[in-house]
């Protein structure tokens, strides 16, 4: 029971709803890094003390998971859209736990992209706001093309890791009604948030009236090693599944 709690605190959104969101001393950046952090031990402490869950815990990040898909279609910044995405895939983490967790992991760096694509704005435009920029074109093609790739795996078209561990997993457990639930609201609700994120930001056509801000070398080198690593996941869910 006390694992339960724990992991309904770290992977679930209701305690940020309650709270960190209503503060004043909390912006969208640090809940962003914080609900990434939590996640992370959450999925350190199911690997270390594996538990089946209770259906009410499941059913209570469900419902949150559903709230966060509804507050995740009312903003357009980039930090918000990021842990709104770890709330709504909290039930999915819950259901599995155990092999939830290269799931998680692999959320966690395609939502570490979505993060420095936020930086990128913050920096260059002074907000992570997509919705104040709309009709402004990044430079072609890194950002857009990184922005791209982070959207398609988080809306979970194969071969991303994401996508293949969902498939993995499902394939592999025995489904019952609140099974078909969890993963209906899930894949849907990842798909559809991406997929509006990316029909709402412009990228990819030049423009000679546009004043374009290249990226770094820096920010060049993070992104790449970022998209390398989900590479490298997507090859050993691949691997696991074929097995």
């Amino acid at each position: 029971m006390i694992l339960d709690i724990a992991l309904l605190l770290l992977a679930a959104g209701v305690p940020y709803y309650l709270l960190l969101e209503k503060s004043t001393k909390f912006n969208s950046r640090h809940i962003f890094l914080f609900s990434s952090t939590l996640l992370l031990c959450a999925v350190l402490l199911s690997l270390f003390i594996p538990n089946e869950h209770k259906t009410v815990l499941v059913l209570i990040s469900l419902v949150s998971a559903i709230f966060s898909i509804y507050k995740a279609t009312k903003t357009t910044n980039f930090y918000k859209f990021g842990y709104y995405l770890i709330f709504v895939n909290a039930p999915f983490f819950i259901l599995f736990e155990e092999e939830g967790a290269l799931y998680s992991l692999s959320l966690l760096i395609a939502l570490l992209g979505i993060y420095l694509i936020a930086r990128f704005y913050e920096k260059n435009y002074g907000s992570a706001n997509y919705h104040h920029i709309t009709g402004i074109t990044l430079v072609t093609p890194c950002v857009g093309t990184y922005l791209t790739l982070y959207l398609v795996a988080l809306a979970l078209y194969p071969p991303f890791p994401n996508s293949i561990f969902f498939l993995s997993y499902i394939f592999g457990s025995e489904p019952n009604l609140l099974w078909y639930i969890v993963v209906t609201t899930l894949f849907f609700g990842n798909f559809f948030l991406a997929m509006r994120v990316m029909r709402k930001t412009l990228f990819g056509r030049e423009s000679s009236s546009i004043h374009y801000v290249h990226m770094t070398l820096k920010e060049k080198i993070t992104h790449f090693l970022v998209v390398l690593t989900l590479l490298i996941l997507s090859i050993y869910g691949l691997k696991e599944t074929l097995l």
